[in-house]
């Protein structure tokens, strides 16, 4: 096994590996420059069969009006159509937003936020449940019965202690190793 992977070693040197990777950038570089320019060429092309040039020259007060209102209406159209697709890509972004949040609850995924440890007393408990309007104090501590320290000593006898639980009395019955005479 540890053959296999000595032999699995590169077998081009660094020098070879920097130069491919060179060579590689730059017929990168040269597609996407390329890509850029048949973007510019395609883009010239349409406009120049959308919109081809205006020859406005000779043309009276009159013919020039008619020629800005026809332009104006391609340009209302234009702008009708534009909002339509806006409006279909929003709905569309919107449909899709909430087809992914019920995949996600289908699958029982859900994002959790960070937690945080947060204190809040039992009146903020009681009026986040009750609702601002109910004005409930509630004082635990109230309820609980006092008890003095004086008390708790009269309660509880003072011995001596004997021993320890668990170990018995070193005695004739409980030690029967021992011989006593």
């Amino acid at each position: 096994m540890p053959e296999q992977a000595q032999e699995r070693k590169s077998k081009i040197s660094a020098s070879r590996k920097l130069m491919l990777k060179s060579l590689m950038v730059a017929k990168a570089k040269e597609e996407l420059e390329q890509e850029s320019m048949d973007k510019e060429e395609e883009k010239q092309r349409y406009l120049a069969e959308r919109a081809p040039p205006l020859n406005n020259a000779g043309m009276s007060f009159a013919e020039l009006q008619e020629l800005c209102q026809e332009l104006h209406a391609k340009i209302h159209v234009v702008d009708e159509e534009r909002y339509d697709i806006e409006a279909k890509v929003l709905h569309n972004t919107r449909e899709i937003k909430d087809l992914n949040i019920k995949v996600l609850d289908l699958r029982g995924k859900f994002k959790r936020p960070t937690l945080r440890r947060v204190r809040v007393s039992a009146d903020a408990i009681l009026r986040s449940l009750l609702g601002s309007k109910h004005k409930v104090s509630m004082d635990l501590r109230a309820n609980l019965k006092s008890v003095k320290k004086e008390d708790t000593e009269k309660e509880r006898p003072v011995e001596a202690p004997k021993q320890r639980r668990g170990y018995k009395e070193n005695t004739e019955e409980s030690c029967s190793s021992c011989f006593h005479p």
